[in-house]
């Protein structure tokens, strides 16, 4: 018996659309671009939203903010000494880096960037901070030895913040000196 008209079509369907599923299947992922190290104004990558400047009212450790209106901003790419963790002492090097962080962004404006991830497990705001002055918070705090670079997820900056990092531990800076 010949298979009729029907079942041939349905058989050539079945196998254009496997082959299809194949093919798009082995296709490679489109390039991750990266943008080149941030100056006083970054360009915008395209998953990246800006807000407009915000007050940071006040800071809760060296990598997190207060922004009026409550909001808790955890800084991108950035791990300092702990200062308020519920099960674990003040870390050395803690409170000169909350200082540190308070002394530059406390009080002021900040404008915040965000990458692929808007929110942490524990619901804060994920963002890269600058200031009114173009200081970018995240890398100067990582520069100026105060905390490292936190490189278990990836994100934008993170060959940058890794380099910086390299510095601060080469200049014996921050942490890495043993001083303030």
């Amino acid at each position: 018996m010949r298979p009729g008209p029907l079942l041939r079509l349905l058989v050539v369907v079945a196998v254009l659309a496997a082959v299809a599923a194949l093919l798009l299947h082995r296709m490679p992922a489109p390039p991750i671009t990266r943008t080149p190290p941030v100056a006083a104004t970054p360009p915008a990558a395209p998953f990246s939203q800006v807000v407009l400047w915000r007050i940071c009212e006040r800071v809760i450790d060296g990598d997190t903010i207060l922004l009026d209106g409550r909001e808790r901003v955890r800084l991108i790419g950035v791990d300092t000494p702990e200062t308020k963790h519920p099960r674990k002492p003040v870390e050395y090097f803690g409170r000169e880096a909350s200082a540190f962080t308070r002394r530059l962004a406390e009080g002021r404006r900040v404008r915040l960037e965000y990458d692929q991830t808007r929110r942490d497990r524990y619901g804060r705001t994920l963002a890269y901070v600058y200031l009114e002055d173009g200081t970018f918070l995240n890398a100067e705090i990582i520069r100026r030895g105060y905390g490292h670079a936190y490189t278990r997820f990836p994100f934008r900056h993170l060959e940058e913040f890794r380099a910086y990092e390299r510095e601060a531990r080469e200049g014996s800076r921050g942490l890495w000196g043993g001083g303030a």
